[in-house]
Parts: structure tokens; C-alpha cells; sequence
């Protein structure tokens, strides 16, 4: 893919991060059918949907949401995405969507939890019980995420997906499991194939690690290195390798985790600052521990990774990733 020396504006950075690979295009190709995503709404799932309908024209691609952010069910009308708003906390809402062989699942409650913890249970886990009871036929690819992981050493290798996901206390992660284990549990009981993707941590010129630390430089406000590492993948490539994952589904469901690099904040502080002309303001040490991981089953990341070093590490590599570097 060529890649522009700047984004000029976000027309152009959602126009890039919604443009399919040949690589999606082929693997598409083995996996016939319409496309619906369930989730539609949110950081990722607008450019996910568009590259699908890019990825696969004359096929349905659907996205079903609330539609609560102003515009949105327009837009994604007017890039050839059919739209259904629905509550996904209903049963009757679930049982009246259309068949499709394709399902990517990325509903959810994030981050924030406190106040409301039944919410997040029931979004995380009861709402993945009745996906995969209606859609049992189907391909599910689900999103999950690299929190479902306790806590390892930044001197090693990282988790992989062959480590059992015992996330540290937390309500978030811990629903986070649940809901892994209830795809888990119909995946069994019905014969679906799919996928759940464990990302960690996607990232666009908007928002993500990088933008963070970049906005704590420009505020002059100091950085707390205690979570000092952590995983990145440029939006593009999660939005290409979740829709790849569709011709990769194994029966019963299995666990990929998706992302590029570790990056150390130090260095990625050090490195913006000298771009910006700012003195980074650090605070505190990096722990011995910290979520990250690698990947043990290279099928959804080897390839991603050159898009995230080129356009994403802002640290000195090291090691294999100095080898493995463009």
C-alpha cells in the first residue's frame, strides 16, 4: 500500500484507514455471504463496515447499532452500508435481524464500569450469549481484548494465546472473560466457527497511546511511566485483520491476538517531545509487570506489524525488533 507522508485532515485518514488490502480481497473471496457488524458504532466499527463494503461490493454489509452519535447512519448509508438500529440487550431486537453467514461482533461496555457493573455484565457476557444462540450457523468473529490477561513480566516474551485468560481484578476484565467464555460455550454446543480477537491497543491520529502521550506533551503535563509498555496497531490494519479473520474461523472459536509492537512510553515520550520541540515531564518508574502479550499463532499478526513500525513506533528499536524493522 502507498502511504502519504501526511494525513491531511480526517476525510483522508478515514479514506485510508478504511482501504482493503489484496490480501482481504482474497480471503474474502473463500468466504461467501453477507457481512454484518454488530457494534457498528464507535471508534473502529464506521472504517471496519466501509472497508468491508470496499473489500466486497456487491455483497450486503450491515451494521446494526443505537445509532446515537448524530450523522453516523447517514454516513455509513452514503458508503453503501445498510444500517438496522436495534438494542442488542433484546432478545426480540436480536431474533428480527436478517440471517448472515458473516458476523463481526464488536458490542460491548468498555472502560469505566464503576456505578454500573450490571450494565457491563450484561453487555459483556449476556449480550454474547444471545449473538451466539441466534447466529449459531455463522462465522463469529468477536472482538476481546488483551485485559483478559493477568499481568506479565516486561522482560519476557509476553502472554500468548495459549495462556489461560485470568485477568487481574477488575469488573471490566473479568466480563471481558465472561464473555470469551460464552462464545466458548455455544462455539461447543453448536459447532460455530469464529474467532476472538484479543486486541490491544488500536490506534488512529485521534486517539490511542500515541496520541495520548503526544497531548500530555503539548498540555506540559507530566507522564506516569508506571504502565510504562504497551501493545499499538494502527486502526487500518485491526479494521484488515478482523476481516480476515473470517476466512481463518476454527470450530470450536480460538483466541488471536491481534496488535503490533510493544513500545516503551519512556521512549515514545522522548520521541515525540524531540519532534514537538517539548521537554517530556516523566514521573515515577516502569513496573515489572504489565499487560502485553505476543502472538504464539502469527496468523492475524505478522504482516501488520510493518504497517505499525512504519508508521507508528516513535521508540529506538531493539533487539528483534530492530531486525524485524523497515
Amino acid at each position: 500500500m502507498n502511504l502519504p507522508d501526511r494525513i491531511a485532515d480526517a476525510e483522508v485518514l478515514e479514506e485510508l484507514m478504511s482501504r482493503p488490502s489484496d490480501a482481504l480481497n482474497a480471503d474474502l473471496a473463500r468466504v461467501p455471504g453477507d457481512i454484518m457488524v454488530l457494534g457498528v458504532g464507535g471508534k473502529i466499527g464506521p472504517t471496519l463496515a466501509r472497508m468491508a463494503k470496499r473489500a466486497a461490493p456487491d455483497r450486503r454489509v450491515i451494521g446494526v447499532a443505537r445509532f446515537s452519535e448524530p450523522g453516523l447512519r447517514e454516513r455509513l448509508q452514503s458508503q453503501g452500508v445498510e444500517c438496522i438500529e436495534a438494542d442488542l440487550l433484546s432478545r426480540d431486537a436480536i431474533a428480527a435481524l436478517p440471517d448472515a453467514p458473516n458476523i463481526v461482533f464488536m458490542a460491548g461496555r468498555k472502560f469505566g464500569s464503576s456505578g454500573s457493573q450490571w450494565l457491563t455484565r450484561a453487555m459483556n457476557a449476556h449480550v454474547p450469549a444471545l449473538v451466539a444462540e441466534r447466529f449459531a450457523r455463522s462465522r463469529i468473529v468477536s472482538f476481546s481484548t488483551a485485559c483478559v490477561y493477568p499481568f506479565v513480566s516486561t522482560a519476557g516474551a509476553g502472554a500468548t494465546e495459549t495462556m489461560e485468560p485470568t485477568a487481574p481484578s477488575g469488573e471490566y476484565a473479568n466480563s471481558c472473560v465472561a464473555r470469551e467464555r460464552l462464545f466458548e460455550h455455544f462455539s461447543h454446543q453448536y459447532g460455530t466457527a469464529g474467532r476472538q480477537l484479543r486486541l490491544s491497543y488500536a490506534i488512529d491520529m485521534r486517539y490511542g497511546v500515541l496520541h495520548d502521550v503526544a497531548q500530555k506533551l503539548v498540555r506540559r503535563e507530566p507522564i506516569d511511566l508506571a504502565m510504562g509498555h504497551a501493545n499499538i496497531i494502527w486502526q487500518g490494519d485491526s479494521n484488515d485483520w478482523t476481516l480476515r479473520s473470517l476466512a481463518h474461523c476454527t470450530t470450536p472459536i480460538s483466541p488471536l491476538n491481534l496488535s503490533g509492537p510493544k513500545v516503551s512510553i519512556r521512549s515514545v515520550a522522548h520521541a515525540l517531545g524531540e519532534r514537538l520541540g517539548i521537554a517530556p515531564q516523566l514521573t515515577g518508574q516502569e513496573a515489572d509487570t504489565a499487560g502485553w502479550w505476543t502472538a504464539a499463532k502469527p496468523t492475524a499478526c505478522t504482516a501488520s506489524r510493518r504497517w505499525t513500525r512504519r508508521r507508528c513506533w516513535t521508540g529506538p528499536p531493539t533487539g528483534s525488533d530492530a531486525a524485524a524493522r523497515p
